[in-house]
């Protein structure tokens, strides 16, 4: 880096090795079973306002010094424009390593792919079922960081996960039902021993009959109703509706050719009421077991819990050393990541959290509503660019009459407007049924990263939504 130090206001270089494992299963067969392996460094500098990347597999001194020339050249190459100094960081030192009890890794594929099979087993038997899988994931990551500004950091990350889904297949339609979460289920910065206590065995036999129930339930009603949603279904609303709106870059324009804006300004910040009191949502890197949890971000700045939304009111931003510095904030929110060594960290979110509440367990939160639509687990969600107007879809619901879970729904969907949606949270459920969920697909920045993202939700009740089909 010294090298850099001549001609760059600021470089920084992260030398990554990752390993990742998928094995799924498909109608009793084998469907995938893929071990990879990556390594390389990415070095970024800045000159005069303007940065540039470069990235290469050689992680010696000869790949490392042409990496370093690459990403000069690149940044030498931009336009020349009025520098905005780095929001102040003192150099990060030091050593930080996930908790993994037992390692992903060291556990046989025999083993895993007999688990998965007997899960599949569980779900098949009613010639209704025609596709059931079950996806078992781990992923391990050594990076070390260092800067100019004399930082230099080491981590070590596992995480693992899985899930199951069964799809029944009628006259007319399809239904499907998933566990614990849609979209290869549910994963957590932890070892193997969280995928052993998903329990997949137990589930099975439900995640296939309500698959099959779901094709004869009825549609479930169109019309303004009282909603209550589960931790997972609320966790994806909470990331489209808040995390990706107070992406600091997004807010600034830096990622409007990719993936929008936001209906949020920064002068919102202290007055934009995001919605009601209940509402308090914090970025928090610290949260165990949270795959937003790391011991430093892309760019050395250590773990923390900030404020996003307290009471309601907007308090913060998921930002950089640059975007923070941009708006005359003090310092970074820490929510610069990258997925691998070869692609530039952008704003990401760490883990974007829902505080719980104190109506109870899901029962006691149901037991308070008179009337209303209970639904649960993701399907499909559509959200305008500049994450203000939505609409989502969930695999199922049920009705609530008299404080009772009635029937099952087929086919629910909820729509709404950001600020008046959050509006509408009139209960939290407590600490007790308060999760953790991932999110494994997050795509944002040119070139596309997919990023693993996580949040702790509780289920919730919302007044006045509009329901309908999907």
């Amino acid at each position: 880096m010294d090298s850099a130090g001549a001609r760059a206001d600021y470089a920084d270089v992260r030398v990554v090795s990752a390993t990742e494992e998928q094995i799924a299963t498909r109608n009793g067969t084998l469907g995938a079973a893929a071990r990879s392996q990556e390594a390389g460094l990415g070095v970024r500098v800045r000159i005069g306002g303007g940065w540039g990347f470069a990235a290469t597999r050689h992680t010696d001194r000869t790949g490392a010094e042409d990496a370093l020339a690459r990403a000069l050249a690149i940044a030498e190459a931009q336009p020349r424009a009025a520098t905005v100094p780095l929001a102040p960081q003192p150099p990060s030192r030091g050593e930080w390593s996930s908790r993994a009890e037992e390692d992903p890794f060291a556990v046989s594929l025999e083993e895993k792919l007999e688990r998965l099979l007997a899960v599949d087993a569980a779900m098949r038997g009613d010639p209704r079922i025609a596709l059931v899988s079950a996806h078992f994931a781990a992923l391990h990551e050594h990076k070390l960081f260092a800067s100019t500004d004399g930082a230099l950091c080491e981590q070590w990350t596992t995480d693992c996960g899985g899930g199951i889904s069964a799809t029944a297949i009628g006259p007319e339609e399809s239904q499907v039902r998933s566990y614990p979460a849609s979209h290869d289920g549910n994963a957590w910065r932890a070892g193997y021993e969280r995928f052993r206590e998903l329990d997949l065995e137990r589930a099975a036999p439900r995640v296939a009959e309500e698959a099959i129930a779901l094709l004869s339930a009825p549609p479930c009603p169109a019309g303004r109703s009282t909603l209550i949603l589960d931790g997972g279904q609320l966790a994806l609303q909470l990331h489209e509706s808040v995390g990706h709106a107070l992406e600091l870059d997004r807010i600034l324009g830096g990622e409007a050719s990719y993936a929008g804006t936001s209906f949020v300004s920064p002068e919102d910040l202290g007055r934009l009421r995001y919605g009601s009191e209940l509402m308090n949502v914090s970025a928090d890197s610290t949260t165990a077991e949270a795959l937003g949890s790391f011991g430093w971000d892309d760019e050395g700045v250590p773990a923390t819990a900030a404020p996003l939304v307290e009471r309601g009111v907007l308090r913060g931003f998921l930002s950089s050393r640059e975007s923070a510095a941009a708006i005359g904030l003090e310092r970074s929110s820490g929510c610069m990541r990258a997925r691998g060594f070869d692609r530039q960290p952008v704003v990401r979110m760490t883990n974007v959290n829902l505080a719980p509440g104190d109506a109870g367990t899901l029962a006691d939160l149901i037991a308070a509503t008179e009337r209303g639509i209970y639904m649960e687990t993701n399907r499909s969600w559509s959200i305008d660019s500049r994450r203000l107007r939505f609409q989502f879809a969930t695999e199922a619901a049920w009705e609530i009459v008299d404080g009772a879970r009635g029937q099952l729904l087929k086919n629910p969907s909820y729509a709404g407007v950001t600020p008046t949606f959050w509006g509408g949270l009139d209960a939290i459920c407590s600490q007790s049924e308060w999760r953790i969920w991932s999110l494994l697909n997050c795509g944002k920045g040119e070139p596309g990263q997919l990023m693993r993202v996580s949040h702790g939700t509780a289920p919730a009740r919302f007044r006045d939504i509009e329901i309908g089909l999907s």
